[in-house]
């Protein structure tokens, strides 16, 4: 017996143990890929994908003519470079004042009102979203009118709408976002603020020099993960909170995705769209992790 063919002998219901993740991926994620092929054939849903006929990348250059098509682009870097900018600073700031707070019970008090959104329906998020901010009964804008002040038009204005659909982002992932920061804080070492406790160093000073450069390369290769994901855009929020007045802002890649492979039965143009999101997104990921070489950082590649 080989040396390799030993070792697996000895780990070897460890290696049972993988068995259902790796058919999990086998089946859900590399099987599926063989239906790529339908971004370059005109699918027929009766001749099957095999049989379908071979159209090159003519659906490509079909989906690229069409200006819907970049507008959902538009709409989908938009939405995700905004939520990004509040969310990414935002999350590192919560996670750094949960890690200040002295009583245990009081910060698992506070993780656990924090992380609770996260776990909610965006069916049902978007439902609270709609009964605060609805124009027409909504809790905000009653507020507002027995201010004497007028309604805003959150829901049914452009510019109203990319608000509140990032404030909505925002507030749902906030609390899981800080998992992965405080679990970095918890490798910083003691002895450092100890010495610059000594040393006369403010809260903030410490702040400033020990923890965030301690932190440093775990926020780099988040902002990488995030960078990288700027093309994919989830389908509940856009779909459920979004409506035919926004459409302008609210039509996002998935979205569009969507309205041609279900609505409108378009196969192979919904997988060319898929398939084009994905390289996109790759392709991002490369540039992210190089640039982060670039400054010193080791990257994720």
């Amino acid at each position: 017996m080989s040396k390799t063919m030993h070792k697996i002998w000895n780990y070897k219901w460890l290696y049972i143990m993988l068995v259902p993740v790796i058919s999990y991926f086998v089946i859900f994620k590399y099987i599926p890929m063989y239906g790529l092929v339908m971004a370059f054939k005109d699918y027929n849903v009766f001749k099957g994908i095999s049989g379908s006929q071979w159209v090159g990348f003519d659906i490509f250059r079909k989906i690229f003519s069409n200006q819907n098509f970049w507008n959902s682009i538009r709409n989908t870097f938009l939405l995700n470079l905004l939520t990004l900018a509040i969310s990414f600073p935002f999350t590192i700031i919560v996670a750094l004042m949960l890690n200040e707070v002295v009583s245990g019970k009081f910060k698992k008090v506070i993780q656990s009102i924090l992380y609770l959104p996260h776990f909610i329906s965006w069916v049902v998020v978007a439902s609270i979203v709609v009964n605060l901010f609805s124009q027409n009964g909504g809790t905000i804008n009653l507020f507002l009118s027995k201010m004497g002040l007028s309604s805003i038009p959150f829901l049914s204005n452009n510019g109203w709408w990319i608000f509140t659909y990032v404030i909505s982002n925002v507030w749902k992932e906030i609390g899981w976002g800080t998992i992965i920061y405080l679990a970095a804080l918890t490798g910083v070492d003691e002895t450092l603020y100890e010495a610059s406790y000594l040393d006369g160093a403010s809260k903030f000073q410490r702040l400033i020099y020990i923890t965030l450069p301690a932190i440093k390369s775990v926020i780099v290769v988040m902002l990488i993960l995030q960078i990288s994901k700027m093309m994919t855009i989830g389908l509940d929020a856009p779909l459920l909170v979004g409506n035919k007045k926004v459409m302008e802002v609210s039509e996002v890649i998935s979205t569009y995705t969507y309205r041609m492979g279900i609505e409108q039965a378009k196969y192979s143009e919904s997988t060319a769209i898929g398939l084009f999101q994905s390289v996109v997104n790759i392709v991002i990921l490369f540039f992210a992790d190089k640039f982060a070489k670039l400054i010193g950082e080791e990257g994720i590649l």
